[in-house]
């Protein structure tokens, strides 16, 4: 059965569908970035919300400012913008029918779609989901950093702009100038203060286009910070196959672990859903939470991808499964990770260390190590990094664990695992951080001395001295041994 309006009648009873007359939503969120987390967390929550009859006044517009996006976008109009999520839980998998998005903008060079449709006093909240490396932050201070590309275009052609932060500020500019006020942006990316992160990015742009723009933003805009949290797997051909076997032909259909958890930060200037009536926690202190979070589980993530991929282990499960790897995670984050974690409702570091090991070790999720290694100069420099300069800050620390997982990292940007396959380039700056890997099989000082995303932590001499000891030790060694004997010492 191909997936759309006309065929809901016809899934089978065992898969929720859609109880809300969709044609009855009406528009008021513009999100920018609907890949597969965004579908299978922010659009769930409203969806969930709708089931009970709420929020249809707060329907999602998607948007997308890639010609890559213009691909998701017709497969998800040609099935009326729903999508099959499906639960994998090793007890047995669920599966249900999202309907809270009700259409895609085109993708065109200027945006002039997105900003039409930022325009429209309806919509009350701009959300985005754009990776960590989205925000054109400075990967050593996390300021703004306006000398990209996208970003002088924008500040030449403000009216017809690359960026989604471009056209954001486009749209708010013909709001003001319209006298209909702001909207909140919500960023849903895995970033430490995200919303103050958001509001730097937007800040800055407006401010090297229009001084009193930005300044207009500033006073009447709202930028909430927020934690996200599900572990949602790639889509591929195993999960279309799930999709089929549930009777359902959907192009799109999206996988994902039986947890999710959204905590908020209640700051809007145009009002908001109900989120915390389908789960979601609203409050003015997020940082607790957001800290948890991206520390022992995004981290943690990098402690176990590089390992994973130069010892060929495919994905996150399957590391766990393995008693080397697991025993070098474990240890990472109660040395070098959990000392900087403070406890939230409901959970101590202890207790959260133990709930991201028994997601991690779900059979049933396959998240592959290529997707939770890709872009590792942003997510290094964003979740391992800032812990490492903390832990530096105290004195007789243990940064130990932290030169293991950057010497690991190095290994892996040389370009091939142990069993001499090949890893494709998985970063940006892929050929840039490949040249200094093999330059510090020799010389390990070489991959500190990349200045872009170490900086000053190449100066420090206890982690550096134990970087380039980790880095010789696993190329004259092997992975598997270095990795034992930090584990036993």
């Amino acid at each position: 059965m191909r997936l759309n309006n006309a065929a809901l009648g016809a899934v089978s009873k065992d898969i929720k569908t859609p109880i809300y007359d969709r044609s009855k939503i009406t528009p008021g969120i513009v999100h920018i970035g609907v890949g597969n987390f965004h579908r299978a967390h922010q659009a769930w929550f409203l969806h969930k919300l709708m089931q009970d009859g709420k929020a249809l006044d707060w329907g999602i517009i998607g948007a997308g400012v890639r010609p890559y996006d213009a691909q998701m976008r017709q497969k998800l109009l040609d099935q009326d913008c729903l999508t099959t999520l499906i639960e994998l839980d090793p007890k047995g998998s669920s599966a249900e029918i999202v309907g809270s998005m009700i259409d895609y903008l085109p993708i065109e060079t200027g945006h002039g779609a997105l900003i039409a449709a930022m325009c429209d006093p309806m919509i009350r909240i701009v959300a985005l989901t754009v990776t960590e490396s989205g925000y054109f932050l400075d990967p050593v201070d996390g300021s703004f950093d306006a000398s990209h590309e996208d970003i002088q275009q924008d500040i030449a052609n403000p009216s017809a702009p690359t960026s989604a932060f471009g056209a954001i500020v486009a749209a708010l500019a013909k709001r003001r100038a319209a006298g209909q006020g702001p909207f909140t942006l919500q960023s849903c990316d895995n970033l430490q203060g995200n919303g103050d992160v958001l509001r730097q990015t937007i800040v800055g742009l407006a401010h090297l286009i229009d001084p009193e723009l930005a300044e207009w933003i500033a006073e009447n805009c709202k930028f909430p910070n927020a934690m996200v949290d599900c572990i949602v797997p790639a889509t591929g051909p195993d999960e279309r196959a799930l999709a089929v076997g549930l009777g359902i032909d959907d192009a799109v259909p999206v996988t994902h672990e039986n947890f999710r958890q959204w905590v908020i930060e209640d700051s809007f200037c145009a009002g908001r859903p109900s989120w915390e009536d389908a789960g979601a926690i609203l409050t003015q202190d997020v940082h607790a939470y957001e800290s948890m979070k991206l520390r022992i589980l995004n981290a943690g993530h990098q402690v176990l991808a590089n390992v994973g991929e130069i010892l060929s282990t495919e994905t996150i499960s399957a590391t766990m499964q393995d008693p080397d790897i697991d025993a070098f995670f474990r240890k990472v984050q109660r040395d070098d990770i959990l000392p900087y974690v403070k406890a939230v409702p409901g959970y101590t570091p202890d207790a959260y260390l133990d709930l991201i090991v028994s997601r991690f070790s779900n059979p049933s999720i396959r998240d592959t190590i290529r997707r939770v290694a890709y872009d590792g100069s942003a997510r290094h420099s964003g979740f391992v990094l800032p812990i490492l300069r903390e832990a530096i800050a105290q004195d007789g620390a243990s940064v130990k664990g932290f030169a293991f997982v950057e010497a690991l990292w190095a290994r892996m940007c040389a370009g091939h695992r142990e069993d001499n396959t090949v890893i494709e380039a998985n970063d940006p700056m892929w050929d840039e951080l490949n040249k200094a890997a093999l330059a510090a099989k020799d010389s390990p000082m070489a991959w500190l001395q990349q200045e872009g995303i170490y900086g000053e932590l190449a100066e420090h001499a206890e982690f550096s001295s134990a970087f380039c000891d980790a880095l010789s030790q696993i190329w004259s060694q092997g992975t598997r041994t270095a990795i034992k004997q930090y584990v036993s010492g």
